[in-house]
């Protein structure tokens, strides 16, 4: 029986190319016990609907559960980091190391959208659909390391590939409430207070994406992107700073 299910297993990886696996297991330095979770993480909801045969779960349960994990580790990291520090502030840094597009980054850094299964639709999608999927991807990744090896392994994983980027994030200050920056400038110049509104939505339910736009005295001044309506303001609020610094916008 051991040896039919052997060879089931072979000929599903053949199948499918699934022998390029340990070379991200080398990328990450963590060898799975189960290789299933690993398949599962890496696995999107799309490429179940081309290939019936294929023998794992998608990954949005692992992403679920690696989304906790991930806030759980980085609030400890920080909360030992800066013993000092008030809620706010750590809040603030919290969300800059593990929001989508740092997370997408941090994944691109590591490869991981070489070893996704996505349909051959998805595989061609908009860029930020592509983040979202990576981020996601870099999620449900965690949360296969936590199921594998427990929180210790998950945590050391989060440190070397997530919290490395703390100086990075102090470095270009995208920890910054960049809502309340804009508001404190255009309050002090035009004395009005920026509005936001939702432009679009996109995406399935599960992987939505808002555009929203920023507005002084009726005017839209600068479009953002997120899996959220809030994200989505942020990012416009950073795209309207963006314009101050460089000059582009002269009150």
């Amino acid at each position: 029986m051991k040896l039919k299910l052997t060879k089931k297993k072979k000929r599903i990886k053949k199948k499918f190319n699934m022998d390029n696996i340990n070379l991200l297991e080398k990328k990450i330095n963590f060898k799975f016990k189960n290789e299933s979770l690993l398949y599962e993480a890496l696995t999107h909801r799309s490429y179940l609907n081309e290939n019936k045969s294929w023998p794992y779960h998608h990954n949005e349960r692992l992403e679920f559960l690696g989304d906790a994990v991930l806030e759980l580790v980085i609030t400890e990291l920080l909360f030992n980091y800066y013993p000092d520090a008030q809620e706010g502030d750590m809040t603030l840094l919290r969300a800059a190391l593990v929001n989508y597009q740092k997370l997408a980054e941090i994944a691109q850094s590591i490869g991981l959208e070489k070893f996704l299964y996505l349909s051959k639709g998805e595989a061609k999608d908009l860029p930020k659909s592509q983040e979202v999927i990576l981020a996601d991807a870099f999620e449900a990744l965690i949360g296969a390391i936590y199921l594998d090896a427990k929180l210790e392994a998950a945590k050391k994983f989060v440190k070397k590939f997530v919290f490395s980027r703390l100086d990075e994030v102090l470095a270009t200050k995208s920890y910054k409430d960049a809502k309340s920056e804009l508001q404190e400038i255009v309050q002090d110049k035009l004395k009005i207070t920026p509005v936001y509104k939702v432009l679009s939505e996109s995406g399935p339910a599960h992987e939505r994406i808002f555009e929203s736009g920023v507005y002084f005295n009726g005017k839209l001044i600068a479009k953002g992107e997120g899996r959220a309506k809030q994200e989505s303001e942020i990012e416009a609020a950073k795209a309207a700073l963006k314009k101050i610094d460089n000059g582009e916008l002269i009150f």
